[in-house]
């Protein structure tokens, strides 16, 4: 076990075209969901376990999500500007960098989130983390965890925590869109469009790629018909908890 990260990579600088006509006139992180945007539920999930400075990556309609999140005291927010090129997952990660340390960092996508059930999920990965063994610590979720979600599933979770890729295998389980990444896996990366998948595979091949399912529910928002679902979702949640 290592210390628990003190920084975090949210990527919310995607297109969101499939959210239209919502995101005709806001960008995807700023759909609310229960009263809270996408992006304050990732935010308060790093901010739940003391995260300290979170970069979040712009590029569509960016000064709304600069001018959301100056509110915010926790965690402190430092923003990537990616307004002149779109540089994928990988790509916006590589050029925050300088921001996120030369420590573990978490990544999260600002287009999903979750409920926990007792211990933070992403306390459960800091805990589950292994420098010596690990390139990148994915948090999992089944089918049955999910709402919203209208793809298969992406990787088979061994006995020992290395993921394989799933390839349909009903079996697997989905990414759920929050990881824990070593900061030596971007070193020689260029600032260009790419995707995190490249690293994943690197990382599967190196036997270096591991997994945490997750306690909770999962919710992602693709389209606007699965808004009224993702708040079905919430209030279940709260409704186990009272």
């Amino acid at each position: 076990m290592s210390a628990r990260p003190s920084h975090a990579m949210v990527l919310a600088a995607g297109l969101g075209k499939r959210m239209r006509p919502i995101t005709d006139t806001m960008p995807k992180p700023l759909v609310s969901i229960a009263g809270k945007t996408l992006l304050d539920w990732g935010l308060d999930s790093l901010a739940a376990v003391s995260v300290k400075e979170a970069v979040v990556n712009v590029h569509y309609l960016p000064d709304q999500i600069i001018a959301h999140v100056k509110c915010r005291a926790q965690p402190q927010i430092i923003i990537s500007d990616e307004r002149d090129v779109l540089l994928d997952s990988a790509g916006g990660i590589v050029k925050a960098r300088p921001l996120l340390g030369n420590d573990p960092f978490y990544i999260l996508n600002a287009d999903t989130f979750w409920i926990d059930r007792s211990v933070p999920n992403l306390e459960r990965l800091a805990l589950a983390w292994r420098p010596d063994s690990m390139d990148i610590l994915l948090m999992l979720a089944s089918l049955d965890q999910a709402t919203g979600h209208s793809g298969g599933t992406d990787f088979l979770l061994g006995k020992n925590g290395r993921l394989q890729r799933a390839k349909g295998d009903p079996a697997g389980l989905i990414y759920a869109g929050a990881a824990i990444a070593s900061p030596k896996l971007f070193a020689d990366a260029e600032a260009v469009p790419h995707s995190l998948n490249a690293y994943f595979d690197r990382a599967i091949e190196q036997g270096r790629l591991f997994g945490l399912q997750m306690e909770g529910s999962w919710i992602t928002v693709g389209t606007p018909d699965a808004i009224a679902p993702a708040e079905a979702a919430v209030a279940r949640a709260a409704g186990h908890r009272a």
